[in-house]
């Protein structure tokens, strides 16, 4: 591997994804802040109306998964990644304007739509651009934007919303997007050949390394025929329940702190970072170790059967018990998210580039009606009982179960430097 050319890669191309996938992901997380903070009392809508509108993001969410991958891969990931990034601007700053409930719930399923496209996008582009040995950091990278963004937004959600109101959070947080699309513009490239703060040396090398990789599948499959897979199938099943989790814990995480401390929702910010801080050693660190190995599997089913058994551990608390609650809480979170890198690097490693896109997009829908489940039948397991008690006994059921499945996938040890095809799924 040509060292000049890959800390060349790493200096450009990483900070500039992450800080894409963190803006994004905003809109997913502050939702739970304007709940706490008042949304349904402004607005006069009940409990049961607020988790439909935050969980409608995801149904929006779903729909345009495989056709951005596709695209991505056959067109440009640059230019569908700029495009939604500015329409995503646009739509979470009226979630602050808009006032009518219909066009809350239209802009918010539009919200999903735009942003299905960017992560597949995102992660058919990590492809393009990184080898083998540095995919699971890479998408880790990326991914490391999710819980970066819920530690900086929990603290600036809380506190814009103290100083201007719910209304300015979302505003004021659509804004940056718009900004950060034009420097992806300026600095991205779609592929290695068209870069030219690269040599040649460094893009001959890199070009025919991604090359070879795609020598060692023995055959080339459409998309059709990999989602049809056995792993595919199971990890398509596994990102759903572990996307309940995930999610369901997100959005509505601040709305717990703040019902358990009796705190203010600035403090609730700044509580609700915690297990944010966790999830980032977690995932650099598992991201670093599957890289070594190549075996991702080991790093992804542990840390969700743990992260499942800690949910449980605070379920069985209870909120009367709130800071050993809060203690596993944290935990929970960070193994929860410690697998992401490991996991969308299984993908191409068992599927050719051919169809591995459109798979890795198919995975990540599934996750996105998981994340609907999660956002939504959370929400309304706490409105209908008042306690999140239940709501975080489905939770990890549903973790220690994508756990399980995880465990069932095929995906054989390989060792490092050389890529052994014979184990690949298709």
């Amino acid at each position: 591997m040509d060292r000049t050319g890959a800390r060349q890669r790493w200096a450009r191309l990483i900070p500039v994804i992450f800080i894409v996938y963190s803006l994004a992901f905003v809109d997913r997380a502050n939702f739970g802040f304007g709940a706490a903070a008042g949304l349904a009392k402004t607005l006069g809508i009940t409990a049961g109306t607020t988790a439909l509108l935050g969980s409608l993001f995801f149904l929006g969410y779903f729909l345009f998964q495989i056709p951005g991958a596709h695209y991505a891969e056959k067109r440009s990931a640059k230019r569908i990644v700029f495009w939604g990034m500015i329409l995503w601007g646009v739509l979470a700053s009226l979630t602050g304007i808009l006032t009518s409930i219909g066009w809350l719930m239209v802009d918010r399923v539009l919200l999903g739509v735009v942003e299905s496209v960017l992560f597949p996008s995102l992660l058919v582009f990590n492809t393009h651009w990184f080898l083998k040995p540095e995919r699971a950091r890479a998408n880790t990278f990326l991914i490391l934007g999710n819980p970066v963004t819920v530690l900086w937004m929990s603290v600036v959600s809380g506190f814009l919303i103290q100083l201007a109101g719910w209304q300015w959070m979302f505003i004021l947080e659509g804004i940056p997007s718009i900004i950060m699309a034009l420097v992806w513009w300026a600095l991205i490239n779609d592929q290695p050949t068209e870069a030219t703060w690269l040599n040649a040396e460094a893009k001959t090398n890199l070009a025919r390394q991604l090359a070879e990789e795609q020598n060692q599948f023995p055959q080339r499959v459409n998309y059709w025929a990999a989602f049809k897979s056995r792993e595919v199938l199971l990890l398509s099943g596994q990102y759903f329940l572990w996307s309940i989790g995930v999610y369901g814990f997100v959005l509505w995480l601040p709305s717990i702190v703040k019902a358990g401390s009796g705190l203010g929702i600035g403090l609730t910010g700044l509580i609700s970072a915690t297990p944010y801080v966790l999830a980032i050693l977690f995932m650099v660190a598992a991201s670093y170790f599957a890289d070594r190995q190549l075996n991702r599997k080991v790093y992804v089913w542990p840390f969700l059967l743990a992260g499942g058994l800690a949910l449980y551990g605070s379920f069985s608390m209870g909120v009367h018990n709130f800071l050993p609650a809060m203690i596993l809480l944290a935990l929970a979170g960070g193994l929860m998210y410690a697998p992401y890198g490991p996991f969308f690097a299984i993908i191409p490693d068992i599927i050719p580039r051919s169809a591995s896109g459109e798979s890795m997009a198919l995975i990540n829908s599934m996750g996105a009606l998981g994340s609907f489940v999660g956002a939504y039948f959370v929400g309304y397991l706490n409105a209908a009982t008042g306690t999140p008690n239940d709501g975080f006994l489905f939770m990890s059921v549903c973790v220690i179960a994508a756990s399980v499945l995880t465990m069932l996938v095929k995906t054989g040890v390989q060792t490092r430097p050389q890529i052994n095809p014979s184990r690949q799924i298709l």
